[in-house]
């Protein structure tokens, strides 16, 4: 049987999966007016605390990441710490994360392309279709081809995002002056009661950054390198949103309400100054929302691959291609599932609808897989004997940490059809557990087997 191609990436390639996968310019694109609206001059500090709380879910899934290397990543780690009805559950989950994260990143690259042509000054602007279908051939075309290659292309487009968005950072301090601002340092007419509902904001910043766990079949020296490009991406992705949230709150004169009121922050920075600079800024935008729908497609293929591969999806799944060695069944259902969903929501609303639709649904899917990556790395490291105070500190850490992000993603009650979001990821999980059962059900043989294969082996 054809195996992934193990031992062929390098740190820089696994970070690159996890940095494109964050796609840390769409913060201070879009995020940042959202945590502002609640956090207001504290923003920056809220990002500081988000930074810390991915920092506690990065210790969690690296230990794992370092005792079981896996394509199937969580969906292994779960199932040798609580068994395969639970592994099966969450790697149900990180399957919706990930795809959907996919989809509302093909979204945002439509309306970032869009926003840009309109800024040049072209009239027209190519079909919302025509657009998610170029998106989704792309990323299937990359994905497929070599993880080498997508990985590199995906940090390289991030790089240069960041490059762009620093630049127009580094202008609002020259208009500004560099000195500390008063008002953010001191946080004024923050309230404290509100910096719980705009942590669950910021941390959503963040999902994906745990995304080189799956890449464990084919990072050489897997057990040191994919912790380190999990924590690293949490702390460089913390630094840049800390430090591009405080420097554009100081372009909105410390304004929160108008800060919040934007739709698109950095435009608005730059309003009435160079248009060609404003397009440079929808372009990086543009090639950020790309390189992560492809490293979401990645991530989501390796995922579906070891489903596939331990048959609780059909075994096509685990296919990988002889020459590319990558799992490209799975690349191109989940190109294809992309395409079709995003079409067929495409008149539900505004793009920026859809897009914050998409995204919700995506944090479910992060929030739970985090929740139990956080129970099991003590479980694990208790059954190889290894545990250690340390272990369970982070443990509940991580437990308390993202159960007070799902209290603040329900309290308060959401507007319609935002309410709505909850009970759809609810329902995708319940038909998840009715397949499982019926799987356990018909084949308990391969359940049992499953499980004597997961005692000894990897995935």
């Amino acid at each position: 049987m054809t195996e992934l191609r193990k031992d062929s990436l390098s740190f820089i390639e696994t970070i690159g999966q996890s940095v494109a996968n964050v796609s840390p310019t769409l913060t201070p694109a879009l995020s940042i007016a959202v945590v502002a609206g609640t956090a207001g001059t504290g923003s920056w500090f809220v990002f500081l605390l988000a930074t810390i709380a991915m920092l506690v879910v990065g210790v969690n899934v690296g230990k794992l990441a370092q005792k079981i290397p896996s394509a199937g990543s969580f969906f292994l780690y779960v199932s040798r710490s609580l068994g395969p009805s639970y592994g099966m559950l969450t790697g149900w989950a990180m399957l919706a994360a990930y795809l959907t994260t996919a989809m509302a990143l093909t979204v945002a690259t439509s309306i970032f392309i869009k926003t840009m042509l309109t800024g040049l000054g072209v009239t027209w602007v190519p079909p919302t279709l025509a657009l998610y279908a170029i998106v989704s051939a792309l990323i299937w075309l990359l994905s497929s081809r070599d993880m080498r290659i997508s990985s590199r292309i995906g940090l390289s487009l991030e790089a240069i995002s960041m490059a762009i968005i620093l630049f127009v950072c580094i202008s609002v301090l020259t208009t500004y002056g560099f000195h500390l601002d008063p008002k953010q340092v001191s946080m004024e007419g923050l309230d404290l009661k509100a910096i719980p509902q705009a942590i669950v904001f910021a941390i959503f910043a963040f999902v994906g950054f745990e995304s080189a766990a799956t890449l464990g079949k084919e990072t050489r020296d897997p057990t040191t390198t994919i912790p380190k490009a999990i924590n690293w991406t949490a702390i460089s992705a913390g630094l840049f949103f800390i430090f591009t949230s405080y420097v554009i709150m100081m372009g909105f004169d410390d304004d929160a309400t108008k800060l919040a009121a934007s739709g698109a922050p950095l435009a608005d920075i730059l309003s009435g100054k160079s248009p060609l600079l404003t397009a440079f800024v929808y372009f990086g935008a543009a090639i950020s929302s790309f390189a992560c729908a492809l490293a979401s497609l990645n991530a989501f293929g390796r995922m579906l691959f070891s489903l596939g591969r331990y048959q609780f999806v059909h075994k096509s799944m685990g296919m990988v291609h002889a020459d590319h060695k990558t799992p490209h069944v799975a690349l191109a259902f989940g190109a294809i599932v992309n395409f079709v969903v995003c079409a067929a929501l495409s008149g539900a609303g505004a793009e920026t609808d859809t897009f914050g639709w998409f995204g919700t649904i995506a944090s479910f899917g992060f929030i739970v897989v985090y929740l139990m990556c956080s129970i099991c790395a003590p479980v694990y490291l208790k059954k190889l004997g290894v545990v250690t105070a340390k272990d369970y500190v982070f443990g509940v850490l991580g437990v308390v940490l993202m159960v007070a992000s799902v209290i603040g993603s329900l309290y308060p009650v959401p507007a319609s059809p935002m309410n709505l979001l909850p009970y759809i990821f609810l329902a995708y999980m319940v038909v998840g557990a009715i397949y499982f059962f019926i799987l356990k059900a018909r084949a308990p043989q391969t359940l049992l087997g499953i499980e004597k294969d997961m005692e000894v082996s990897g995935a």
